[in-house]
């Protein structure tokens, strides 16, 4: 046997083969994963942000950062709290080694502490704000006594503060350190996790007070370079978001700073204003806020250093490379990029989703395949196997016990077999009975004949009732096998109509306001839904209108000119107050429309009829005309009819196809009832987009189409539904036109004239013979003229229904909105 090697590789084309000498990216990028490793996988960053946390002071004399930062760091990610401890303790000893042994001290109290009470603590996360704030205040307090040996009402203030602080910081840590440690971050970002992200960065930046290059303040120039940032990515609202915060730690830090809250504020607003202007106009906003704050806070003295501090910024700014800044951006809220974030994940919902009931189809599909595949055995194989299995069965009750058995089935098995299986044939045509001729010579061979008579027809019996169900159960398969295959389509289209993205139409919004209002109409807000020809969606609000109809007469047909096709009000829901707004939908007209009438009568006059007609609007374009014939008369006529059409229109009305839809009615009601009651079925099935008709006609009379002086006549041959099991069905398709009549009967009035050879011509020449066009009134004169030709009588069941197809011209015309030039 031979292997096959089967390649699971796509071939790929058009592959560059020569690599780019002076390539920067792929060094670059291995730059950068080398520096995401180590500060953030590693966790080193941690290390960084303890040493200038542990410098950081509140009033120049508390610092409450420290224990809050190491519990956060602990409970988040235990493995890198040594790193956190370290880098605190380095940066506190900076400040003095006292502080640094306080740093220490504190820390092993709150680890002994926490980790005794974990045993009973059921949720850690929100008790650790309790634990800083309590110990480090308690620490503070023992601190104070065992240095002065007093405590007074002041001290008691600042500890009081210092466990306040701690309290809320952590609480601020515990929802920005899972931003720097965590490397790649799914969720976006809640406004609160962005206060306090910006937050926990003011207060690692007033860590760096006192620090200085050139005589340019470091703090200075990352704190402007922090506002340049977050004002270029969010706009003005978190610029000045930024400046306050940053601005407001830094002068609790250090009264002095006090006035760079305004110049950060200032700068945050200016830069997010001039966002438009890219980099270039957000520095310029730190520019002009400098030089205002600068001239008017300080004085002049110090307004060189300030640009230059400024200047450095800036120059920061301009070297952060773009990817950086989009990275970040996706987080934020109100952003391009967090709404693209945001639609990348919902095109990947919708992806999802629209796959699963793919594959939901393609599970019905298969489902189908299996139950419309039955075991089918060649006519004569399946003969003899059943024949073998009666006779069996027979020989068993009676030949068994026989003494001349040997006889019969070994030396004569042939004239034994040929014998029973004539005898077999006989009873099963003749109703149990036995030719003369064949009971004389079955009796010389048999010796029981009459006992194996008495046995074939008990196996008989049971030998019918057994084909009986086995074709229950085929007709049963092959109705789930339709009905499967139905809603595979149904899953198929909508999983189609699942990916379809709604697409974006700023552009057309505004030009469609604008041409509105340049007219002299004021609109508030439009939104577009959809452009597609034929399925234009538009919803509009507009000013309180007083009911004067300004939608309807004004804008619907401005909305027409402009998009070049008949646009009309769908929806109008107007304003209960004068100074609320109206809310307008908008939507594409169909090309046509139909109107219909109908004429039925029972037989002999009476009150039930066995016809039922129903018109029915399908909501996607498609107007259906369907008139189903019962048979016999009745109620229980009525009934099959009118039942026909309830499931008719349930199964149309849930988008599967028409024959499809046609063979699972005709599969329900062959094996809902065993009584010999069959129902006609007459559908039209017209799209109003293009007057296009499809006929399908099941066991039902001609239909007529009267155009001008011209009569088409629309006929196809099927059995009544229920009679046949399979069956395909005939659909006669028809292009209508504007003004042509659709006549359709049963055939109590097609077959009802008397003394009338050629129903067809009679028929014909009638509706020739109409002079109106008015479908109520075509209904009742081809009625009256059937009842007129019988004297009267009604002899069967009567229904006529007639559709006149119309362009659908909206009641006001379209306006141009652009005047021509001459």
């Amino acid at each position: 046997m031979e292997k096959t090697n089967v390649s699971f590789i796509e071939p790929v084309g058009e592959v560059s083969l020569h690599s780019s000498k002076w390539d920067l990216s792929r060094p670059l990028r291995k730059i950068q994963l080398m520096l995401e490793s180590f500060f953030i996988k590693k966790g080193y960053i941690l290390l960084i942000v303890g040493f200038l946390l542990g410098r950081a002071l509140i009033l120049a004399k508390l610092t409450p950062f420290c224990l809050p930062f190491f519990a956060s760091v602990y409970l988040i990610k235990r493995d890198r709290a040594p790193l956190a401890l370290i880098g605190l303790i380095v940066g506190a000893a900076t400040i003095s080694l006292s502080n640094a042994a306080f740093t220490f001290i504190v820390t092993i109290i709150f680890l002994v502490i926490f980790r005794i009470s974990q045993k009973w603590l059921t949720n850690e996360m929100r008790s650790l704000p309790f634990f800083t704030g309590i110990i480090l205040g308690v620490g503070k307090l023992a601190e104070t006594f065992i240095l002065s040996r007093q405590v007074t009402v002041y001290d008691l203030m600042m500890v009081g503060v210092q466990a306040s602080l701690a309290f809320i910081l952590t609480l601020i840590f515990l929802q920005s350190i899972p931003l720097l440690t965590f490397n790649k971050r799914r969720q976006l970002l809640k406004t609160e996790e962005i206060v306090c992200l910006i937050i926990m960065l003011a207060s690692i930046l007033s860590g760096t007070i006192g620090w200085k290059v050139y005589d340019m303040s470091i703090e200075h120039i990352m704190s402007r370079y922090l506002v340049l940032v977050f004002s270029f990515i969010a706009g003005a609202t978190v610029g000045s978001t930024v400046g306050v915060v940053t601005g407001l730690i830094f002068s609790l830090a250090s009264v002095s700073s006090f006035y760079h809250m305004s110049l950060l504020a200032f700068s945050g607003v200016l830069g997010g204003l001039l966002k438009e202007g890219k980099k270039i106009g957000v520095s310029i906003g730190l520019f002009i806020a400098t030089l205002l704050i600068g001239m008017y806070g300080e004085g002049g003295g110090s307004i060189l250093q300030t640009v230059l501090e400024t200047s450095a910024a800036v120059l920061l700014f301009l070297l952060t490379p773009q990817a950086f800044t989009s990275r970040l951006a996706k987080y934020i809220p109100g952003t391009p990029e967090y709404t693209a974030e945001q639609q990348k994940y919902m095109r990947k919902m919708r992806d999802v989703t629209a796959q699963r009931v793919s594959q939901f189809s393609g599970v019905f599909h298969a489902l189908s395949k299996s139950f419309s595949q039955m075991e089918v055995l060649p006519d004569d194989d399946e003969h003899d196997r059943e024949m073998d299995y009666f006779m069996s069965n027979v020989t068993e009750r009676t030949c068994q016990t026989c003494f001349k058995k040997e006889q019969c089935w070994a030396k004569n098995f042939n004239t034994t077999y040929a014998f029973m299986e004539e005898i077999i044939h006989e009873m099963d045509q003749n109703d149990g009975n036995v030719s003369p001729r064949l009971s004389r010579d079955w009796e010389k061979h048999c010796s029981r004949s009459k006992k194996v008579y008495e046995t074939i027809g008990q196996e008989l019996t049971f030998f019918q009732a057994n084909l009986k169900l086995k074709k229950q159960v085929r007709e049963s398969r092959k109705l789930v096998a339709d009905q499967l295959l139905g809603v595979s389509e149904v899953m198929d289209n909508f999983a189609k109509e699942i990916q379809r993205e709604r697409e974006n139409h700023h552009k057309q919004e505004e030009q469609i306001m604008e041409a509105i209002q340049e007219f002299g109409i004021h609109i508030e807000q439009v939104e577009i839904y959809s452009l597609e020809q034929g399925n234009v969606d538009i919803e509009m609000a507009i000013p309180f209108c007083n009911g004067r109809g300004e939608c309807e007469k004004l804008i619907a047909p401005m909305l027409s000119d402009i998009l070049g096709e008949t646009v009309i009000v769908n929806k109008e829901e107007c304003a209960t107050y004068p100074n609320g707004f109206c809310h307008v939908t908008f939507r594409s007209s169909k090309a046509f429309t139909v109107e219909t009438g109908v004429a039925h009568a029972a037989k002999d006059g009476g009150l039930v009829s066995g016809d039922s007609y129903s018109t029915i609007e399908l909501g996607l374009g498609k107007y259906a005309i369907a008139i189903s014939d019962g048979m016999g008369n009745g109620e229980r006529a009525h009934y099959e009819s009118n039942e026909t059409l309830q499931l008719l229109q349930k199964i149309l009305q849930s988008g599967i196809e028409e024959k499809t839809a046609i063979k699972s009615i005709n599969s329900i009601l062959s094996l809902r009832t065993t009584d010999e009651i069959f129902s006609t079925l007459d559908l039209a099935m017209i799209d109003l987009k293009n007057a296009s008709a499809k006929f399908l006609k099941i066991g039902s009379t001609p239909s007529f189409i009267k155009r001008g002086n011209k009569v088409i006549k629309i006929q196809a041959s099927n059995l009544p539904i229920g009679i046949l099991q399979e069956f395909e069905v005939d659909v006669v398709s028809e292009q209508l036109k504007a003004g042509d009549l659709l006549i359709m009967m049963s055939d109590g009035v097609f077959e009802g004239p008397k003394h009338v050879e050629n129903y067809d011509l009679w028929m014909k020449r009638k509706v020739q013979e109409l002079e109106t066009d008015d479908p109520q009134e075509v209904a009742d004169l081809i009625m009256e003229d059937v009842i007129r030709s019988r004297s009267g009588l009604i002899d069967d069941d009567m229904t006529v229904t007639v559709a006149k197809i119309k362009h659908n011209t909206p009641k006001w015309a379209s306006i141009p909105v652009y005047k021509k030039r001459a």
